[in-house]
């Protein structure tokens, strides 16, 4: 019986530059809208608008960054965004960890068409669901209101921290949890103490993911708040185009004081985030 030999090594030497080539073609075409925005939000405004466009400014100033932050609405908005950003993060894993725990562990009527469900409700265009939920919350006049806001991002959340979830609490073996209960724990004890600390990378994803989405979002926060002291960032940034016309430099260093919570969010538990999307896709 004869088996495969590996490939000289010459060879996957020689493929190794065109492939290193082209990620970092490909890693550059995706960071450039990125570095586009950094290099406008410290231009100045003489230089926003050259033609030919330049690539670099020789003059990096912070005008258009304190232009931004004394807007009267900045602080504000960065308040709203915190508090439903966290709300939904928080309510999204309380609920989404329960139900993904009763899903991976427990058999009951209907669990199929539970996880059917789920699935569907992704699959639902957000512009098909604004009317009706707009109805529902003005009826419980929760229109205008941070909590209402969560509510609905809540809907488009927890199907998907559900889902998540599963996988990492499926990926536990149930005999620890067994071996726990065997030592005198409650299930919700063993829960407590083995489950739950295992599930700490998928917690991480899911509220990486939570909280994207939930900071992110504009046209929800868009139709369902009208005060301007509870409007998010997102609604903020558009207040940088006017009839007048659009400040440039204040919009994309708004977009950069946007961007940088999460980003640097994301720098501090990205470890956690690798391991925990290898643990989820173990067991589904």
């Amino acid at each position: 019986m004869t088996t495969a030999s590996a490939p000289p090594r010459g060879a996957r030497r020689r493929r190794s530059p065109g492939a290193n080539a082209l990620g970092l073609l490909f890693c550059t075409v995706m960071a450039f809208p990125l570095y586009w925005m950094l290099l406008t939000a410290i231009r100045p405004s003489s230089e926003i608008r050259s033609n030919p466009p330049q690539f670099w400014t020789a003059e990096p100033t912070l005008d258009n960054f304190r232009r931004a932050m004394a807007s009267e609405t900045f602080w504000s908005s960065v308040r709203a965004s915190a508090l439903v950003g966290v709300g939904t993060v928080v309510v999204s894993l309380l609920i989404g960890v329960a139900a993904a725990y009763a899903v991976a562990r427990f058999s009951f009527f209907g669990r199929r068409a539970f996880v059917v469900v789920i699935l569907s409700v992704q699959m639902i265009p957000l512009a098909g669901l604004i009317i009706p939920l707009y109805l529902l919350l003005s009826d419980a006049g929760l229109t205008d209101s941070l909590v209402g806001v969560v509510l609905t991002y809540l809907v488009f959340m927890l199907p998907f921290t559900v889902w998540l979830l599963r996988g990492f609490v499926a990926g536990i073996p149930v005999e620890l949890e067994e071996a726990a209960m065997v030592d005198g724990c409650t299930r919700a004890g063993a829960f407590r103490r083995v489950t739950l600390p295992l599930l700490a990378p998928g917690l991480v994803a899911t509220s990486i993911y939570a909280l994207v989405q939930a900071w992110n979002e504009y046209v929800l926060a868009y139709v369902l708040l009208s005060s301007t002291d509870k409007q998010t960032v997102s609604i903020w940034l558009v207040s940088f185009q006017t009839s007048f016309g659009t400040d440039y430099g204040a919009l994309m260093a708004g977009a950069t004081l946007t961007a940088l919570p999460v980003v640097v969010f994301f720098m501090i538990v990205q470890r956690r985030v690798a391991a925990g999307l290898t643990v989820g896709a173990v067991k589904g």
